[in-house]
This record gives C-alpha cells, sequence and structure tokens, in this order.
C-alpha cells in the first residue's frame, strides 16, 4: 500500500468505529463523527455500543478521533459508513449519506478515494453519491478521484465473528481502483476479500443477503401462523423436520435491527423504479412486519379467556434490543408489541439492562424501569439475553390467571403459556 495513505472514518457506530480501530493498526485514521458526545467518550475510551475495547481505543497512537470535519482535510481516503435507514413510508432514507457525501466532497483533493460501506441498493453510490461528490468538490469522477464499494458485515454483540474474521467484499469504479480497495482491506481482514466486478454488484450482493435471510424467516414466521390456527406447536414441527440433511434451520420471531428489517425495502424500492414490483421480497417484509401485531393480541385473547380486565392488567416485557447480549435497539420490532399491548390499554412495563435508557426514551418514548418489584398478568420474554434467562420468570406472575409469552422459545414448556 502507498505509504501516504490516510484513512478517515466518516460515522463512528457500530460499523465505523471497529473499521477505524483496524486500520489504525496499520494507518494513521482519523475518526469522524457529528455527535459530539460519542466522540468526548471514545475519547475516554468508553464505546457505548461495547463494539471496541477501552483498549484498543486509547492504545491506538495512530488514530484520531474528531468532531471536527476539518481534521479529515489531509486524509487520502474517505470511507463513508454511516447508517441508511427507511423513513415512515419504508422508502430509503439517504439523507445521512448525502450529507456525508457532500462533506467529504468540499475535502476531495485529486487522486482521493471515497470508499462506501452503507448499505444501499444497486446503483446507488454511483447515481446518487457521485453527483454530490462532484458538486461539491467541483472535481470530475473518475479522472480527478475515485469511488469504492464495500459493504459492512458487521453483527452487532457477536464477539466470534468480528471485522477482521468475516470475508469482505471489495470493489472499484476502475479497475486500478478496485485493486487499491481491495488491496487496502486485505491488509486488514484476516479472513479475506472478494473483489467484486463492479459496485453495483457489490451493492446488489449486499442487499440480497440480508433479503435472502429475512425471507427465510418469513416463511417459519408464516408457518408459526398457521401452526397456531392448527394448535400445533412450531417448534416441535421445525425440530422434527431438521433430521433431514438440507433442511434450512430457521426459526420464528421479530425481526429488526439494521439490516435484516431495512435492506429488502432498498430492493423493493429499487425494483418498483424500474416498474417491476418483487412480489416475494415485498411479501416476506409484509409477514414480518407483522409478527409483533400477532404477539400482542394472543396474550390479549389469552388473558381475557383468563377473566383478566384488559384496561386494568399490567404486563412486563423483557428486552427491547433487537437482540440478544447487545445494546442495538434500531428499528426493534419489540416496540410493536408494546405499542399494540397500550394501545389495548395494558400498562407495560419493559426491562432490559442491556439498552440505553436514554435512546429507548429519545427513539421510541418509552421509558424503561431499572427494577422489577411487582408481579404482572402478562411477561413477555422479547430478547433472550443472559440477564433475563437468569430471572426467575415464573415468581413473576401475579396468579393463575398470568400468561407467560416466550417470542424466543427458550423457557420450559411449564413456565411458558405461549411462544412463537
Amino acid at each position: 500500500m502507498h505509504k501516504a495513505t490516510k484513512i478517515g472514518i466518516v460515522g463512528l457506530g457500530y460499523v465505523g468505529l471497529p473499521l477505524a480501530v483496524a486500520f489504525s493498526r496499520k494507518y494513521p485514521v482519523v475518526g469522524y463523527d457529528i455527535d459530539l458526545e460519542r466522540i468526548r467518550q471514545l475519547q475516554q475510551g468508553h464505546d457505548v455500543t461495547f463494539a471496541v475495547t477501552r483498549e484498543e481505543i486509547v492504545g491506538s497512537e495512530m488514530l484520531v478521533l474528531s468532531s471536527e470535519v476539518t481534521d479529515l482535510s489531509d486524509c487520502t481516503v474517505f470511507i463513508i459508513t454511516v447508517p441508511t435507514p427507511i423513513d415512515a413510508f419504508k422508502n430509503p432514507d439517504l439523507r445521512y449519506l448525502l450529507m456525508a457525501s457532500a462533506a467529504v466532497g468540499k475535502l476531495l483533493k485529486k487522486g482521493d478515494t471515497v470508499i462506501y460501506e452503507s448499505t444501499v441498493y444497486p446503483g446507488c453510490t454511483e447515481d446518487e453519491c457521485v453527483p454530490v461528490l462532484e458538486r461539491t468538490s467541483q472535481l470530475v469522477y473518475n479522472q480527478d478521484f475515485f469511488c469504492g464499494y464495500s459493504p459492512e458485515r458487521i453483527s452487532p454483540g457477536d464477539t466470534e465473528r468480528t471485522l477482521t474474521k468475516i470475508r469482505k467484499l471489495t470493489s472499484g469504479s476502475t479497475p486500478e481502483t478496485a485493486a487499491f480497495v481491495d488491496e487496502l482491506y486485505r491488509s486488514i481482514i484476516d479472513a479475506g476479500t472478494y473483489k467484486t466486478p463492479s459496485i453495483k454488484v457489490a451493492e446488489a450482493a449486499k442487499a440480497i443477503e440480508n433479503a435472502q435471510r429475512d425471507i427465510n424467516i418469513s416463511f417459519v414466521n408464516e408457518l408459526a401462523l398457521i401452526f397456531d390456527r392448527m394448535g400445533i406447536d412450531t417448534h416441535e414441527v421445525l425440530e422434527a423436520a431438521r433430521t433431514k440433511w438440507n433442511f434450512l434451520p430457521f426459526r420464528p420471531g421479530l425481526v429488526g435491527g439494521h439490516c435484516i428489517g431495512v435492506d429488502p425495502y432498498y430492493l423493493v424500492h429499487k425494483a418498483q423504479s424500474l416498474g417491476y414490483y418483487p412480489q416475494v421480497i415485498a411479501s416476506g417484509r409484509l409477514v414480518n412486519d407483522g409478527m409483533g401485531l400477532f404477539i400482542a393480541k394472543k396474550i390479549l385473547k389469552k388473558l381475557i379467556s383468563n377473566g383478566v380486565l384488559i384496561h386494568t392488567s399490567r404486563a412486563l416485557i423483557l428486552g427491547i434490543t433487537f437482540k440478544e447480549n447487545c445494546p442495538d435497539t434500531r428499528n426493534t420490532k419489540v416496540v410493536d408489541v408494546y405499542r399494540e399491548l397500550t394501545d389495548f390499554g395494558v400498562s407495560v412495563d419493559v426491562y432490559d439492562p442491556w439498552a440505553s435508557s436514554q435512546t429507548v426514551k429519545q427513539e421510541y418514548g418509552i421509558d424503561l424501569i431499572t427494577t422489577i418489584d411487582q408481579t404482572y398478568d402478562a411477561i413477555v420474554l422479547a430478547v433472550a439475553h443472559d440477564q433475563l434467562l437468569m430471572l426467575d420468570i415464573a415468581a413473576l406472575k401475579k396468579d393463575r390467571t398470568s400468561v407467560v409469552f416466550d417470542v424466543k422459545s427458550v423457557l420450559d414448556k411449564s413456565v411458558a403459556d405461549m411462544r412463537l
């Protein structure tokens, strides 16, 4: 790699921070984020996402953390790792991506390379981001500056498959750029890289990774809806079916998070812009988006059949993050269960030792409880955090009319009245 390479990471969340730490072991790196409080915490060695350790942050001599965009000015490589969520209408929300592109464009110099890691639909980098870079930099694409795309594959909370242990897709806007980007990532990724033929291919590959998982989960979720009407335990069916060697062992559940619950909508958006409605992808999303309401209604029906007065009942939801042993609450579908229960007049408490009370309040308007000091008519085990599995959940039931819904299907059947 060229000795003059200096890397600027734009966005220091679950993706950007581990990337900045990994690159700083071999290159000078400036990690930039618009969140001043986030930068202050990181400078003190505290990462609220638990993606990296204090020693990894403060122990890197070549890593500078800053909330001043001008500190990126002498970088030669800019890697953009900002969020790409969906809006209230399930359409791609590219605000952060385009804002980051504009900020980087103002700093671009001849010969610089801009690499995107944020998940997008095929064509987005060159159709949406490059024009912003050109306009703000007054430079010409593939003549004065170049682009690459290397989609993130981070799994929040996964301590086994970390950044350097996951094979990385790479691409570039010219053959030379593709080789440069591939070499750059290969220098830090122990699992190796895969150089794709084009930026669009890399964008599409990332999009279908999560869409494929989403569709597979929607299939078993739909089975859960069907078997519920038959009075059959879905997990007993799945355990029987998985005895065949080629059965795919997916499990039903709430499908949230920043990837699986979002990325398929990017594919749907792009397909519709081309005049094609993707029925399989869209129907999978429809099923998965409806599981929170299904869980809430099952609880309500069971309470009513047990003679519990709904408007005076209390429920406890255990866990609000989108997956276990992880503080990430982005696009969590547990909120759907909460809102449906409260809409029917149930008083709902939410307890999660992993989640940030401030973040949950800000994003969802929910006040987390810090201790469990009463019993409930309904208990919902929504997330299988280790700490929650250590609770005596049966002791949290108010009386014999109380119900327990085990969303993760990890409790003994003698404890759980219902499960997916």
